[in-house]
């Protein structure tokens, strides 16, 4: 397997990487609690089955092909296919490198690919003197939220309207470059 800058995309490659998404047997619960002028939340792990399957549309590959031209995203090849991709937004005004979108073959999961993607991310971002690599998932991606506190990322705050006729909340993460 090779990691190495992604160029723009023809098509989309996702269609034949299997699940795009998670199938989990477990999620995060996020609760609020209220009083007066404090407000705490907390996520805790439910046992509960869950697949999640995500469509990325024509109109978001032109989109992810625009941040892939800022030149800070990777691909993973296997044999010269693509089998894996982290798309990266570089944010000047908070210097800051965003991780977009991350998604491997469903066939290639599990194989070290989400965690080599993620060190030449920490290795982009430390080239361009970013503070924190930023991140963004769903509390019902219980392997994502694994996958990301396992590689040093921490939980940094939650939007419980962020997704529309959705009951999910965004959890955000950050890793510390600094």
């Amino acid at each position: 397997m090779e990691i190495r800058k992604l160029e723009k995309l023809n098509g989309n490659p996702t269609l034949a990487w299997g699940l795009n998404g998670c199938r989990t047997d477990k999620i995060f619960v996020v609760s609020a609690i209220e009083t007066g002028t404090s407000f705490e939340f907390s996520l805790r792990e439910k046992n509960q089955p869950y697949i999640k399957t995500l469509k990325i549309p024509a109109e978001d590959m032109e989109e992810l092909n625009g941040v892939i031209a800022q030149g800070h995203s990777f691909g993973a090849f296997h044999e010269e296919e693509l089998i894996g991709w982290a798309i990266c937004d570089y944010r000047k005004r908070n210097n800051s490198l965003f991780i977009k979108n991350l998604l491997v073959s469903e066939a290639f999961r599990g194989q070290a690919t989400g965690r080599l993607l993620i060190k030449n991310i920490n290795r982009e971002a430390r080239e361009l003197q970013c503070r924190i690599v930023e991140t963004e998932t769903r509390n019902t991606n219980y392997p994502a939220i694994r996958f990301y506190r396992k590689a040093g990322f921490e939980i940094t705050g939650i939007n419980t309207k962020r997704y529309q006729d959705s009951t999910e909340t965004a959890v955000f993460m950050s890793f510390e470059l600094i």
